[in-house]
This record gives structure tokens, sequence and C-alpha cells, in this order.
């Protein structure tokens, strides 16, 4: 079975956002699928996916503390400035931490360990809705 959707996130603050519930709550193609892949791409260059703890806000937290240290908005050598400061910054974060994720999905479920999850990362202080295409493959 193929199956490919767009599925659109509201605008978030700035920061981590875990949203394994959404994606699955948007595919109910996900519950047809007895062993395959899920694939996301999100179609920012700006914002990030990646998996990991699900239980504790303070990881997502703790990240976001620690790439705004590593990446900050005022360095003086940053040339692409027209969308404001946190744009370029956003841009490197993005390709450090990636936009794309392939899953295991299991008896139409994805199969996560116990404490992962799917987290949005929103690098922009407004970056507006996002879009990610997700595209199943595997047997009925």
């Amino acid at each position: 079975m193929w199956h490919q959707q767009e599925i659109r996130l509201s605008a978030l603050p700035r920061g981590f956002h875990l949203i394994t519930e959404r994606v699955v709550e948007a595919l109910p193609a996900l519950t047809r699928c007895r062993v395959g892949l899920l694939h996301l791409q999100l179609m920012h260059t700006s914002a990030s996916l990646t998996l990991n703890e699900n239980a504790d806000p303070d990881v997502r937290h703790d990240l976001d503390a620690f790439l705004r240290r590593l990446v900050p908005g005022d360095l003086p050598y940053f040339r692409h400035t027209l969308e404001g400061p946190d744009d370029m910054p956003a841009h490197v974060i993005a390709s450090l931490l990636g936009t794309q994720l392939t899953l295991a999905v299991r008896d139409g479920r994805l199969a996560l360990g116990t404490w992962q999850g799917l987290w949005l990362g929103e690098h922009r202080d407004h970056g507006g809705p996002r879009r990610l295409v997700a595209t199943l493959s595997g047997e009925g």
C-alpha cells in the first residue's frame, strides 16, 4: 500500500512541540498498515523534525535553550538578515537537526520506544503554520 497526504500544523511559538498525536490523528491510513514505513518531510527550512523524549517537557525546554546558545541570533558574520535576526539561526538549526524522519510502522501504529515522541522544532519567533508531507508505504 502507498498513501501520501499533507498534514497542516497551526502556528506554534518558538521552541519544541510534541506532535505525535497530531500526526497519528491526521493519518487514518496508518491503522490499515500491518508493517511499513512512514516518512515525514517538513516543507520548511526554518523548522525541524526530531524524535526524542515524550514525557518530560523540560527536555524540550533544555534542548531549545542549548540551541539558542549554540546558534544565537546576533552573530555578526550572518549575511542573510533580510527576514529578521531569527531567520538565519533558524536555518542553521534546521540543517543541524533535519527536516525529515522515517519511522517504522507495526500493527497500525508507529513503532516508537516507550519514551519517544515526534517533535516539531519551531526556530522562528513567528514562523507561521507548518506543512508536513506524510508518505506511508507497507503491507495492509
